[in-house]
């Protein structure tokens, strides 16, 4: 049989942003990468795994101001916590790096060069709110006044949280910069664009090639069809970030050096290990690139990065591997209710494997979201890594210790049961390769259930106390030993720190390359604890912990409220009601707003009637993704509005306070697009 050489891959997961701690969310990903990339390596595949942290933009900039020290300074303190935090569940990097680096600032300076070269960057003047007083312009999560429709105070710049309503900055009454309290004024300036329609029949092809799962490229048609617009690359002094080489004052937008950020962690990787970049990213390249993501950011990985790349002469990346998002205990993660968990805060209380271990429980290799159920994630680590693998080990080991100075059999007792275990290999390792973890973890669990049955079975504590039986129990404790030897192969890439020490008593490495033999006349160690049990009260602690993080700036906020905004609203006679068509309408498209803190872009559909463009304030409680297909209620006959992101032709209905704790209506079963509500 010819000798297959080893697969040499690239593999990248986004860059955390350097403004802020992890928290679960983001630990979905790297722990998804990470048994991902062990698993090639356990494979014998060169799989070389590269991040870093993503260190520009105006938010850092501001913040390291309030914290009174170097925007340097911040960036070094987020990676240095960020570092400890993904070493601490054992995400094993070959390299993590910075935005904020001289390979970044290289390869950012280089291909915006050759997009310009190629007639792929325009420039022209566009008009902003700017502050006058700390002399920036000024996004418009940085812009507060009250809403012009319901004149609630303290509103961002985009939507009202109070009523819903969506406008543009200028629209706010008595509008104030929310980082210097000065009133803004309108300002133009020179802004410069990555022709991306340019890119449109190449993207076509590209989203459609395989490289997406089918929920993203059918997403990223939705935006294709509706037609690409040129992408804003630029932003103006002061800000963090790299200078744009031919235009002084101007500055690269944090997502256009964002990405190349994966090349320039590697390239510092390189220049440490010896290899050749070009190897990998060489427009020719024959090696494999992969991308880990959120679904959050397919727009910048799945449209502006493959296009950038193919207009500088770069290969494009063979697959981007998209997720959803965690929840916790079925609702999106809270501070008020202790779940936006710190990923210190977990550190401080529980092991990261029983993390490593339910995630990996529950991803697929879909976008879909998955709910971290703290009841469930105490029952699940306990029943099967305690209750059932670790268990096999600690029961069958003290048999031989005992009966033969820890010297396994020579041969199997039951060859059939190990054969069955061993021929689930290929099956397992494909169901890794496709990212498909649940369903791999549940063909372990499967060889762990039959093992502990056998060992049942087989009652080796009565055949101990039977005289001429002791050959027997050595035998069906050594067939136990051999099984886990092969379940922990199978968990390796899961639970690294666990199969260190499996190979410690198993005095044998656990290699999943080539046939797999069993351990046969082979001394093993004497048995340690591996693994004790999730302490609810620890749980409990943890969820304390973050309520108790999260109490002053809730204290904060809710000295902020303004009391006028609960009051009742006036009575309205009902001629008034009645002139508001209220429509079930399907959401049919959802798209994330360049540019817009808390608005998304929703295409409506209203059966017979048409279709609507409608831009609403849900974006902190909602996922794009998540809304395509849902029926909800709009306000059909609202005065159409022009916004500086285009016209949104009405209103949909929510309930709630704003935040994260908004919630569309939906109309029962069997309500249609365009039925009029009365």
């Amino acid at each position: 049989m010819p000798q297959i050489s080893p697969r040499k891959m690239l593999v990248t997961s986004a860059l955390p942003y350097a403004n802020g701690s992890l928290h679960l969310g983001h630990l979905l990903e790297t722990i998804q990468t990470d048994i991902w990339v062990r698993f090639q390596q356990q494979r014998g595949n060169d799989c070389i795994y590269v991040c870093a942290d993503d260190a520009h933009g105006t938010a850092i900039m501001l913040t390291a101001e309030k914290n009174g020290i170097t925007a340097e300074q911040q960036i070094a303190n987020v990676q240095a916590e960020h570092e400890k935090d993904l070493a601490g569940f054992l995400i094993n990097f070959n390299n993590y790096h910075s935005t904020h680096s001289e390979e970044n600032k290289h390869y950012s300076e280089l291909i915006y060069k050759k997009l310009r070269d190629n007639g792929h960057i325009a420039s022209r003047e566009i008009t902003q709110l700017y502050d006058p007083e700390k002399e920036l312009f000024l996004a418009d999560r940085y812009i507060k006044g009250s809403c012009p429709k319901c004149k609630a105070e303290d509103q961002y710049g985009d939507n009202c949280e109070a009523c819903g309503a969506t406008y543009n900055p200028a629209d706010l009454i008595n509008p104030k910069s929310a980082i210097s309290g000065a009133t803004p004024v309108e300002k133009e300036s020179t802004h410069y664009f990555f022709t991306l329609p340019a890119f449109e029949d190449l993207l076509k092809e590209w989203t459609r090639s395989g490289r997406l799962q089918d929920q993203i490229a059918n997403k990223l048609g939705e935006w294709l069809d509706a037609g690409l617009q040129e992408w804003d690359i630029s932003r103006d002094a002061p800000y963090f970030g790299f200078e744009i080489p031919d235009a002084p004052g101007k500055y690269f937008y944090v997502w256009l050096d964002a990405p190349i950020g994966y090349m320039a962690s590697f390239q510092n990787y390189c220049d440490t290990a010896g290899i050749n970049f070009d190897d990998y990213w060489a427009e020719d390249a024959e090696t494999e690139l992969y991308h880990f993501i959120g679904k959050d950011i397919i727009n910048f990985h799945g449209l502006f990065w493959p296009a950038m790349l193919h207009s500088a002469g770069y290969r494009t990346p063979s697959a981007i591997y998209v997720h959803g998002f965690v929840t916790v205990n079925g609702q999106k993660m809270s501070k008020s209710r202790g779940t936006f968990i710190k990923a210190s805060t977990y550190l401080e209380h529980l092991d990261a494997e029983y993390l490593r271990y339910y995630y990996a429980a529950k991803l697929s290799g879909s976008v879909d979201d998955i709910d971290l159920n703290l009841e469930d994630f105490v029952q699940r680590v306990n029943s099967d890594l305690v209750g059932k693998v670790v268990n096999i080990a600690s029961r069958s080991a003290k048999f031989i210790t005992k009966g033969s100075d820890g010297v396994m059999s020579a041969a199997l007792a039951d060859e059939q049961l190990w054969q069955e275990a061993v021929a689930k290999s290929d099956t397992i390792a494909e169901l890794y390769e496709q990212r498909e973890f649940s369903k791999a973890i549940r063909e372990i669990m499967a060889i762990a259930d039959a093992t502990n049955e056998y060992f049942d079975s087989q009652e080796p504590w009565k055949l101990a106390k039977e005289a001429g039986k002791e050959q027997q129990v050595i035998e069906v404790a050594s067939q136990c030993v051999n099984l886990f030897r092969l379940i922990m192969i199978y968990l390796k890439p899961v639970l690294p720190t666990t199969a260190e020490k499996a190979c410690t008593f198993l005095n044998a490495e656990l290699d999943w390359q080539g046939a797999i033999e069993p351990l046969l006349n082979h001394q093993i160690n004497k048995f340690k604890p591996m693994m004790t049990r999730i302490d609810k009260d620890k749980v409990n602690a943890m969820v304390d912990a973050g309520k108790e993080t999260a109490a002053p700036k809730a204290e904060k906020k809710a000295k902020k409220k303004k009391p006028a905004n609960n009051a009742a609203p006036a009575t309205i006679e009902f001629d008034d009601f009645a002139k508001v068509d209220l429509r079930v309408v399907e959401i049919i498209a959802a798209d994330h707003v360049e540019g817009a803190d808390k608005l998304l872009q929703l295409t409506l559909s209203l059966g017979d009637q048409g279709t609507k463009q409608v831009f609403a304030g849900i974006k902190s409680a909602y996922a794009p993704e998540d809304l395509v297909g849902k029926h909800t209620v709009m306000v059909a006959n609202l005065a159409p509005r022009k916004m500086k992101f285009g016209v949104s032709e009405g209103m949909v209905l929510a309930a709630g306070p704003g935040g994260g704790d908004i919630w569309l209506l939906e109309p029962d079963k069997g309500a249609k697009p365009g039925m009029k509500i009365q």
